[in-house]
């Protein structure tokens, strides 16, 4: 958290804080489990076309850094997530440095003990295998492009996910996480893929349908709502803080 506040003390108009806002609730309120899905920053393997698994990703772009900052700021005077308990991420870098930014922010208006980053390797990306740090040029080379839809079952390369197989791990992740933070309000850095994941499984889809194709931006915010009969319901998707 330290290296989270020196950081955030950089960004003009967010001061990190533990002089919070409480939210108060009726004790007897069975209140939902909201859970907050933040897509990281633009990412260094995105712009350079590298496959990004632990190896390959290296982190946020600067622009990438600039619109986690803008949403930082904007959650830290909207208090559109007082109460906030947990702040999770994935264990990739752009997702960790994406947490470390909003941290201070959450932390303002958090319900509770002080905000830290609590890392789960299974809200990560699809796990890439032996082509984790290759060019998405190298990869196609070598183990041909994935084909999703005939093929869901098949390994992206030797020692990696399928995309079923993903959707899978990572929509458990975080109906595992809503089931032990019942009632509390999450925030969770991770990916366009397990966005993506929630999705397929959370709305009443066909288990058909393969994908959705979503075009997830960088530094949005996808809000679910999941009621104490494990219920899912989709409240906002999408939503990007005007930079």
């Amino acid at each position: 958290m330290d290296e989270a506040r020196a950081r955030a003390s950089a960004v003009p108009g967010l001061v990190a804080s533990r002089e919070r806002r409480r939210v108060v609730t009726a004790l007897d309120e069975v209140r939902p489990t909201r859970m907050v899905l933040v897509r990281h920053g633009e990412a260094e393997c995105n712009v350079r076309g590298i496959v990004g698994g632990v190896r390959g990703c290296t982190g946020l772009t600067p622009r990438g850094v600039a619109q986690v900052e803008a949403l930082a700021k904007r959650l830290f005077r909207s208090g559109e997530l007082a109460g906030v308990t947990r702040l999770y991420s994935s264990v990739l870098a752009r997702a960790i440095e994406t947490a470390e930014i909003l941290a201070p922010a959450l932390d303002h208006w958090c319900d509770g003990p002080p905000i830290t980053i609590e890392t789960d390797e299974q809200l990560s990306e699809l796990r890439p295998g032996e082509a984790d740090g290759l060019t998405w040029e190298e990869f196609s080379e070598r183990f041909g492009a994935p084909d999703w839809d005939r093929g869901p079952e098949r390994p992206i390369a030797p020692g990696g996910e399928s995309w079923n197989g993903f959707v899978e791990r990572a929509s458990r992740a975080v109906e595992r996480i809503a089931v032990v933070h019942a009632g509390e309000l999450v925030v969770i850095a991770c990916h366009a893929g397990v966005i993506e994941a929630t999705m397929l499984r959370f709305l009443p889809l066909d288990r058909s349908v393969r994908r959705l194709q979503l075009r997830t931006e960088h530094a949005s915010m996808t809000e679910w709502e999941r009621d104490e009969r494990g219920r899912w319901t989709l409240r906002r998707y999408n939503d990007v803080t005007t930079r």
